[in-house]
């Protein structure tokens, strides 16, 4: 059986997946990742888990919704009507000088 191990660098953080053992039950396989994944690296806590007990989703897959168009995040997606944004310019120049403020 596979086993894959999870490994904690100290109390607190992540675990983060460092590699698999095979062995027949659970004692052995945290025997063997001791050995083989916790031995040289100071190691806070591994944890095993039986590989058909681990299900996985990609970016591909449609629950993360694909690849989605976020060019509304940068100012160069949108068009600005220069028509409007100068006419903006003028009521407000009109308004400053109606107010006796020179720009």
């Amino acid at each position: 059986m596979i086993w894959e191990v999870f490994r904690q660098d100290e109390p607190g953080g992540y675990h983060t997946h460092c590699g698999n053992v095979h062995a027949p039950d659970q004692e052995l396989a945290l025997l063997f990742a001791e050995i083989q994944h916790a031995r040289r690296k100071p190691t806070n806590s591994l944890w095993v888990v039986p590989q058909e007990e681990i299900a996985s989703q990609t970016d591909e897959d449609d629950r993360f919704g694909g690849t989605t168009d976020k060019t509304y995040r940068w100012v160069s997606a949108y068009n600005v009507d220069v028509e409007f944004a100068q006419e903006i310019e003028d009521s407000d120049r009109e308004q400053r000088s109606a107010a006796g403020d020179s720009a």
